[in-house]
């Protein structure tokens, strides 16, 4: 779907399922018409159908009902390939597992796996469901290619803020037409609160922790480690790691840290931006300092620039963020606690998180198999765009650059199209 371009969809029949929060797969869909492709798009709130108000299936029933409903409508419309955004959705996880059963083909999209200038479309799964390779040898086996230059999206914050709003308000109003819905966050009027929320406490932010990036990158550089957090929800944490909690996740790294890190280096704990206006985790890690007599090695902040705190980190936790290919790109060490495509002998520390606070400055980040490996990532599994704002590029309402050639010759070390595995592995079926 990639590496092939829009030509992969002609006189295919594609259904769609839910999409981002925005207009993005109403765009789409004249994107793939306009390659000879069949579209079919199921509406499961009122969300779906202010942004898809044309043409679209309703599904009103049951979540029970919802399996059964599916794959008749797969067989009905004789569907080829499902599309779909994020795989870790439970009303995703029952059509994926249907539509591989059938042998569909699915690609699933995502936040790119590059930020910020991509969008992710994969085959079969993102990210713990993904089907990259994880060992070098695929990709220290491959042969040097060269990426093209991307066209620079900009920001997406108030486009994204502006649909999620639309998004949230049309699925309350008209929530008495899918009563029986149950979406994987709240589907009120009060989700407005939270991005209402989000904006005060940047710009509050902005104030209080102003000096903090200075103090670190200078007095601080190299002796403190960088710990971004993911979003309360993501899929990440809930489904792709141990952890059940991004608490849970902090607590661990606090502890750890307080045991085992060399005394004269930092804790900095970065909120997610998008997780701004959801939580506020100020009073746990100031009890967890506390107790374990750290208070003056743990610092939280929110809206420094990151580039410049990962270039001067001694070392980098993620459960599985972008940020750890940014980490990598600037060669930082870094320790991934979940599932990652990235995780993998010459890119991260492979022992365990107690070992990385002393171990981490001898943990050097093979250039190569970063860089093959992330051109190996944008080539299979990267549309240069946006879901929330489109650029202006000729041929595509849905604002991508799509791929124009065709790629016929497999790449030594590494399957073109890897062989799907069992979906019982898939870590959204445990």
């Amino acid at each position: 779907m990639i590496t092939v371009g829009l030509s992969a969809f002609k006189n295919k029949r594609v259904l769609l399922l839910q999409g981002p929060l925005g207009p993005f797969f109403q765009r789409l869909a004249q994107d793939l018409k306009g390659a000879g492709a069949e579209l079919t798009k199921i509406n499961f709130n009122g969300g779906d159908l202010l942004f898809y108000p044309r043409g679209a299936v309703i599904f009103r029933g049951r979540m029970e009902e919802w399996p059964a409903f599916f794959e008749q409508l797969l067989i009905d419309r004789k569907i080829d390939i499902v599309l779909l955004f994020g795989d870790c959705r439970p009303m995703h996880r029952d059509a994926h597992e249907i539509a591989y059963r059938r042998g569909l083909e699915i690609g699933v999209f995502e936040e790119g796996y590059i930020r910020p200038d991509y969008i992710t479309l994969e085959r079969f799964g993102v990210n713990g469901n993904s089907l990259i390779p994880r060992t070098p040898d695929a990709y220290l086996n491959r042969p040097k290619t060269d990426i093209t230059p991307t066209v620079n999206v900009g920001s997406t914050y108030w486009h994204c803020a502006s649909w999620a709003v639309l998004y949230y308000a049309a699925s309350a109003l008209l929530r008495p037409l899918f009563r029986h819905y149950r979406h994987h966050r709240p589907l009120t009027l009060w989700e407005a609160l939270p991005w209402a929320r989000g904006v005060w406490r940047k710009f509050k932010y902005k104030v209080l922790e102003q000096g903090i990036q200075a103090e670190l990158v200078s007095v601080f550089s190299k002796k403190y480690f960088l710990v971004p957090l993911q979003v309360h929800n993501d899929a990440q944490v809930h489904v792709h790691s141990d952890f059940d909690s991004v608490k849970q996740f902090i607590r661990d790294v606090v502890s750890s840290f307080a045991s085992h890190a060399p005394a004269d280096t930092l804790l900095v704990i970065k909120h997610h931006p998008m997780d701004r206006g959801y939580r506020d985790h100020r009073r746990l890690i100031g009890i967890l300092s506390r107790t374990y007599g750290i208070q003056n090695r743990v610092r939280y902040i929110h809206d420094q620039h990151l580039p410049t705190l990962l270039e001067r980190a001694l070392g980098v936790v993620v459960v599985n963020s972008t940020v750890g290919l940014s980490a990598l790109h600037h060669g930082t060490p870094l320790k991934v606690c979940g599932i990652a495509i990235y995780d993998m002998e010459g890119l991260t520390f492979q022992g365990s998180l107690d070992e990385f606070w002393r171990q981490a400055q001898g943990c050097a980040v093979n250039r190569t198999l970063f860089t093959r490996f992330r051109n190996y990532v944008v080539e299979n599994t990267q549309l240069n765009g946006s879901f929330y704002r489109r650029l202006k590029v000729p041929d595509s309402c849905a604002g991508l650059v799509w791929p124009q050639s065709v790629a016929d010759e497999s790449v030594p070390g590494i399957e073109e199209q890897p062989a799907m595995p069992d979906s019982s592995i898939m870590k959204g079926h445990r």
